[in-house]
């Protein structure tokens, strides 16, 4: 019955944890969809500031390789020139001017006329694209700090005469990054189109300069910008929005991961308060169960049992006690109390009458053998004297019904041994004598009716016997009970 009980409320529970566990995999799904629309979001913000820079510095370049210094690649007022312009710009540091061999013409630093820059890429790049282009991660030979280099041609009547470049500091490129107050557990990255990392966000450190896994340089060159769920280089879950590289407009991969641990800590959270409310109603529901369902339901029930039980072992006067007011199982116990006490009253109603009956038949069987004496004493005073044989035949006879009568009172008039019937009717010819009469067969009862015929029956033909057959010598006679009786 406990078990039954739990599994009522097992039962009860199942509906509601189907319904929160539904509840939290559909917010964990939401929740997915909002980290990655959020993830992408982010990643198109990031690449869109990075987009104005490098939109900024190509008209910075555009300005600067119009004055007229500069497209005469006069060294002195060129310079002069550069350095008002650089002031005014603080993602840069220098801003120079090559000729088409390479050579340092005039910028915004002192550099030794010994310096070329004609095996850099970019500068290779401006001259056989003959536009703005920008570079990869590179450390400056004039400035020694890490840039992002672009460039593009100078023009003089038609001619390229040159190529003026500058860079992007990457520690100025790190702090604008910073400044968007990057989340705990987000990342931003910014790589060059080989994959090297110019920022990012955290641990710039220890990432900026090296190069992304080749498991993830196929995103730098995608076709499409999307989101995926990747494990970052420094261990952590992360929902990835990333933008590849898209000439001329997105020169650079930018991409921003959210952490998984953060974005889906408030749903975890609400889930370990779920599981723990959860366990909280089971262990309840249980404990209800058992203390409850003792209370209410198995204790009545073992009492209503042992007072059943009792009651079979004769304690007649066991009761529940129980009231009808309370519970169903209350009811029962009251109906079954008042049960008992209607059989109780029936049981002590026929104990009386039972009594009673018996006393009545104790009378009956004292009035019936007062009436068979005054009978035969009627008989006796009648025919004694006139006919003493037809007296003793009556005598004899009265006496065998008297007998008979007198086992049928004993067991109340209802049924009577043949055996015993039989052994009363030859009594008046010695039927207690064993070396007499032989008695052999099964044990049966007769009813009332019948146990008289059958003694007036035995009584006529033992006394044939008696007169003219084996009765009327010592030794004879034989009977068998459950046959038809052979006597002579």
């Amino acid at each position: 019955m406990r078990l039954k009980l739990v599994a009522v409320a097992v039962a009860a529970l199942a509906p509601v944890v189907g319904m929160l566990a539904y509840s939290e995999i559909a917010m964990r799904q939401q929740r997915s969809e909002e980290v990655r629309a959020a993830a992408a979001q982010a990643s198109r913000l990031a690449s869109s500031e990075v987009e104005r820079i490098i939109e900024g510095l190509h008209s910075l370049l555009i300005a600067v390789s119009a004055i007229p210094s500069v497209q005469q690649l006069d060294g002195q007022a060129c310079g002069e020139a550069l350095k008002s312009v650089a002031v005014n710009v603080s993602n840069i540091r220098t801003i120079f001017v090559l000729d088409l061999q390479g050579k340092t013409v005039c910028g915004t630093l002192e550099q030794g006329e010994d310096i070329s820059l004609a095996d850099r890429d970019y500068f290779k790049d401006a001259l056989s694209q003959n536009g703005f282009v920008v570079g990869t991660y590179t450390r400056s030979r004039l400035s020694g700090g890490s840039v992002l280099p672009v460039a593009m041609p100078i023009t003089h009547d038609g001619k390229t005469v040159g190529v003026v470049a500058t860079g992007i500091l990457l520690g100025w490129l790190q702090e604008k990054i910073t400044e968007r107050d990057v989340a705990s557990g987000n990342a931003i990255t910014i790589a060059d189109r080989n994959g090297t990392i110019l920022a990012r966000v955290p641990y710039p450190e220890k990432f900026v300069g090296t190069v992304i896994p080749d498991t993830f340089q196929r995103l730098i060159h995608s076709d499409n910008p999307g989101t995926l769920e990747i494990q970052s280089q420094d261990g952590t879950e992360r929902v990835l929005g990333y933008r590849p590289i898209k000439l001329p407009r997105e020169p650079l991969y930018v991409s921003a991961g959210f952490s998984k641990t953060e974005a889906f800590a408030s749903i975890n959270r609400s889930t370990l308060i779920n599981s723990l409310s959860i366990l909280g109603g089971v262990l309840l529901a249980f404990l209800a169960s058992i203390l409850i369902g003792n209370r209410f339901i198995l204790s009545p029930v073992a009492r209503i049992a042992d007072v059943m039980e009792r009651w079979r072992n004769g304690e007649t006067d066991a009761r529940t006690g129980m009231g009808d007011h309370g519970d169903e199982l209350a009811t029962v116990g009251a109906t079954l109390d008042r049960l008992l006490d209607e059989l109780d009253c029936r049981r002590r109603r026929n104990e009386q009458a039972e009594e009673e009956r018996s006393l009545l038949a104790r009378e009956l069987a004292h009035r019936v053998k007062n009436s068979f004496s005054l009978v035969q004493a009627i008989a006796r005073q009648t025919f004694r004297r006139s006919d003493p044989q037809v007296y003793a035949i009556f005598s004899d006879r009265l006496e065998m019904l008297a007998g008979a009568f007198d086992l049928l009172l004993n067991r109340e008039m209802q049924a009577a041994p043949m055996a015993e019937t039989i052994t009363k009717a030859l009594q008046a010819h010695g039927g207690r004598d064993a070396d007499r009469f032989d008695l052999d067969g099964p044990d049966i009862t007769l009813p009332a009716d019948l146990a008289l015929s059958l003694s007036l029956v035995i009584h006529e033909l033992s006394t044939n016997a008696a007169k003219y057959g084996a009765l009327s010598v010592r030794m004879g006679g034989s009977l068998s009970a459950g046959r038809s009786p052979m006597i002579g």
